[in-house]
């Protein structure tokens, strides 16, 4: 099962090598000058850290006692710092059953290929599921999540295109209550963030839920593309305002070629970061590691 740190090592080189250049010129025994310190700045904001977290840490060393210390070991402790709050334990979810996760996102964020994740790393720790198809906008979605189904011996809930999503998510955690199910993973259509009205279809899916499992939806979950940058906290922001988002996933964090974003929504929302996509194959999800992370964007101390 490839890992986060060994993902994040083929994705990450070109972001590596431009930070590993701005700390170089960086002497631990003295007051770095300015000119190094923008370089760092830029290679930050390069590498879609975002403009504010990025002039924090440099800040942060521009203010640090000159003791010798490593300037990449200052830069990597002030990042983790940042992420202490993203980084989860993956206990699974509780003993209630079924425990309800739903999966929010834009078009194309992956959203899909994740509730296949997550259920195969469920089944794996001996969880039940069943799976809710509530992207009824999108037969090709219902198509890939019933092939997940029979390929992890889970039931999907399914119906015809077109059909209310809200329906859906009531019979599917109808089906999870009554069959003693597990986990409910439910996938829901994408939708753009900038679009109020389909927004707005989340608080139906969310009473849905409500009515037949009292407190569910148990996590929300936002399906992000890494590869999207910092477009990517403005998803959040407003999903977090619409739809009570509890958790992140970053999806196709193997293929970004700057990978920082991780640091910008910890810098600014009050989110943990619970997975993140490592690849195409149906094990490629880890739980985040921040110093796994931290250490895919600083490579190894000079």
């Amino acid at each position: 099962m490839p890992t986060l740190a060994g993902a994040l090592g083929r994705s990450l080189g070109q972001t590596r090598a431009r930070l590993s250049d701005a700390l170089r010129r960086i002497v631990p025994s003295r007051k770095p000058d300015e000119e190094t310190l923008e370089a760092l700045e830029e290679a930050l904001i390069a590498a879609d850290v975002g403009p504010t977290t990025a002039l924090r840490l440099v800040e942060n060393l521009r203010q640090a006692p000159i003791d010798g210390e490593s300037p990449r070991e200052r830069l990597r402790v002030a990042m983790l710092e940042t992420l202490e709050r993203s980084e989860t334990e993956d206990s699974g979810p509780p003993d209630r059953r079924p425990h309800v996760i739903l999966l929010v996102g834009v078009n194309g964020s992956g959203k899909t290929t994740t509730a296949a994740k997550l259920g195969a790393r469920f089944v794996a720790q001996g969880r039940s599921i069943i799976f809710g198809a509530a992207d009824t906008f999108r037969a090709a979605a219902v198509e890939q999540l019933q092939v997940w189904g029979e390929r992890l011996d889970a039931p999907v809930i399914a119906h015809q295109p077109g059909g209310d999503p809200a329906a859906v998510v009531y019979d599917t955690c109808e089906a999870g209550r009554s069959r003693g199910i597990d986990v409910v993973l439910i996938d829901t259509a994408g939708r753009l963030h900038t679009k109020d009205n389909l927004m707005a279809e989340l608080a139906k899916i969310h009473r849905a839920a409500a009515k037949v499992i009292e407190g569910a939806p148990d996590e929300v979950w936002l399906v992000l593309d890494a590869t999207t940058g910092q477009n990517g906290l403005r998803q959040a922001e407003e999903f977090l305002h619409h739809a009570g988002v509890t958790g992140l996933i970053l999806a196709k964090l193997d293929g970004s070629a700057r990978g920082g974003i991780a640091l910008s929504i910890a810098e600014t929302l009050d989110l943990p970061i619970r997975f993140v996509g490592t690849g195409e194959g149906i094990d490629n999800l880890a739980p985040f590691d921040a110093e796994a992370y931290v250490d895919g964007l600083l490579g190894e101390d000079q």
